[in-house]
């Protein structure tokens, strides 16, 4: 060979070493593996779906899963749902028996706002005028005047009757307006005793599930043995008291609204103990004329 064609032989090698390593470095930063006996048309007659397989390969909760995932997007109800699920059973079988309770509670509170809503026992409208026409003598407009429906007039109005009767004993009036007020008051206390029920016990019980969980807690620890944990033991304590702050919850509004619904009881019944105390008491006489009856005297004489 001559050197002309010796020094095109080595300019030849030496360019298809360059190229030889730029492609190695190339594929080394790629991470692309460069052989050279896959045929280019394996990787170009790979389809749209095979690409998005690939591309969605990956563990759970990564940014390729979550961000090619279509159902990412949780609904707020379905989430609040599954707390509502893992909190009564964390709680166990003391917070279902909690949450029974507390929707009874909440049944009775309605029926009862229903109850005094309706009634309205404590209304009085014209019961003073008509206690002034009875004092006045003016027997029949005070016992018009009077709501034969009313939880106080009516009791009211009963009294007026029997005090207007020619023949009345006292004892036997006092009576059944004793028995009557007792009956009125009584419709007024239905389903009361249930909340005061459920006022109490709701606190026991939630302490009764802290007792099981701390003693759940415990065995957990006496079966670690020396390798206790304490995230067990704080986990059991947390789960523990859970129950205990569930029946606090269910008590306290409970309690406050009983304690509401009495009252007004015991407002009710004073004011008809004073309304039926005043009709007795100031009882006109028989032979003394009412103020009309004395008006018309007076007009006709003049």
């Amino acid at each position: 060979m001559t050197d002309k064609n010796l020094n095109e032989f080595g300019s030849t090698m030496s360019n298809d070493k360059l190229q030889a390593n730029i492609m190695a470095d190339s594929s080394s930063l790629n991470g692309v593996n460069t052989r050279t006996d896959v045929p280019m048309t394996s990787v170009n007659s790979l389809s749209n779906s095979d690409v998005t397989s690939v591309t969605t390969i990956g563990e759970p909760g990564t940014a390729s899963s979550v961000a090619t995932d279509p159902n990412t997007i949780l609904d707020p109800v379905t989430t609040m749902q599954e707390k509502i699920y893992d909190f009564l059973m964390v709680g166990g079988p003391v917070v279902w028996i909690l949450m029974a309770m507390s929707v009874v509670a909440l049944t009775i509170i309605l029926i009862k706002l229903w109850q005094f809503s309706t009634l309205r026992p404590e209304r009085q409208t014209g019961i003073a005028d008509c206690l002034t026409y009875w004092r006045d003598g003016e027997l029949t407009l005070a016992k018009k005047g009077l709501d034969r429906q009313g939880t106080i007039s009516s009791v009211a109005y009963i009294a007026m009757v029997g005090l207007c009767e020619d023949k009345v004993n006292v004892g036997l009036l006092k009576d059944e307006l004793n028995r009557i007020a007792v009956k009125k008051l009584e419709q007024l206390r239905a389903y009361l005793r249930p909340l005061e029920v459920i006022a109490t016990l709701s606190p026991l019980l939630g302490l009764l599930g802290t007792v099981l969980g701390m003693i759940g807690a415990f065995q957990q620890m006496e079966l670690a043995g020396n390798q206790v944990d304490s995230s067990v033991l704080s986990g059991g304590i947390w789960q523990a008291l859970l129950t205990t702050a569930v029946g606090l919850a269910v008590a306290i509004p409970v309690v406050a609204v009983l304690n509401g619904f009495e009252r007004k009881i015991e407002r009710v019944a004073s004011t008809m103990n004073d309304v039926v105390t005043q009709v007795f008491t100031s009882k006109p006489q028989k032979n003394t004329p009412s103020v009309s009856s004395v008006n018309e005297r007076m007009n006709h004489a003049a």
